[in-house]
């Protein structure tokens, strides 16, 4: 018996290969745009492809498990983005995303640019940039830790807690103060948070230290949870309040390199 040889498909090339990238990404737009399972004939005509060209197109990501095609004939996207999407958030790093927009926001301030994270009752910094030739600085060590009420960070991870949820933490911690400047009382703590809920910032104004204040600004993963802080820390009389719209744009760009998308309340 003669051996039968089995034929690779062939492949589109150049162009053409890019042409059909560009169609295949036009249909799974389309199904994204639908909270239903869509025909051949939508995809078609929101695509703009004729409808043979849609239909092989479509069977192909079936086979890839791409979309998904129902009893009916209809499609919807499939596990397979689901399944990749997935990998891709887990590789994710907050940190990784925010190195380089860190740097340009150092080089635009020349102050301490800090990330940090919460863990419990307490915020932690996970990384910083600074310059060691550009004069006194405020650098916080990585690793270190400090109450969520006397940083600004921390109070824009309390600001997404419920009051019930804000008192439990001033009774647990007591609200301890570090200057005399900290806020140590429940109803001064309530009326921050609720300037921060409003402004998407917040501020430490030398409630952890003497002379030194910062502002902060949230970041935001793909589904809207705060997942780090990211603050400017700098000698009181050197803190730039024209500052904040560059840091709100640089947590913004951060956020959007994890996966969030900016609704009009975030967009600067």
């Amino acid at each position: 018996m003669a051996n039968i040889e089995k034929k690779t498909p062939i492949l589109p090339t150049g162009k053409t290969a890019i042409q059909v990238i560009e169609r295949m990404m036009n249909l799974l737009d389309a199904l994204a745009d639908s909270d239903e399972a869509c025909s051949l004939k939508f995809l078609s005509e929101k695509s703009s492809l004729h409808p043979s060209t849609a239909h092989r197109i479509l069977n192909d990501m079936v086979a890839c498990r791409l979309v998904d095609r129902s009893d009916g004939g209809n499609y919807r996207l499939g596990l397979r983005l689901l399944e990749l999407g997935t990998l891709v958030k887990a590789r994710l790093s907050v940190r990784e995303a925010a190195q380089l927009p860190m740097r340009a926001l150092h080089k635009l301030t020349n102050q301490t640019v800090n990330l940090s994270v919460r863990q419990g009752d307490e915020i932690v910094y996970i990384d910083r940039t600074y310059s060691e030739r550009s004069g006194m600085q405020v650098v916080r060590a990585i690793g270190g830790r400090a109450p969520l009420h006397l940083t600004s960070v921390g109070k824009l991870f309390l600001a997404q807690d419920d009051a019930n949820k804000v008192r439990a933490y001033a009774t647990r911690t007591g609200l301890a103060g570090h200057t005399r400047n900290s806020i140590t009382q429940i109803n001064q703590l309530e009326q921050e948070l609720n300037e921060v809920r409003k402004n998407s910032t917040a501020n430490d104004n030398e409630e952890l230290e003497l002379g030194v204040s910062c502002m902060a600004a949230g970041i935001y993963d793909d589904s809207g949870q705060m997942v780090a802080g990211l603050s400017l820390s700098a000698p009181t009389d050197r803190l730039q309040r024209d500052w904040v719209k560059p840091l709100m744009d640089t947590a913004i760009q951060i956020s959007r390199g994890i996966g969030f998308k900016a609704s009009n309340e975030y967009k600067s």
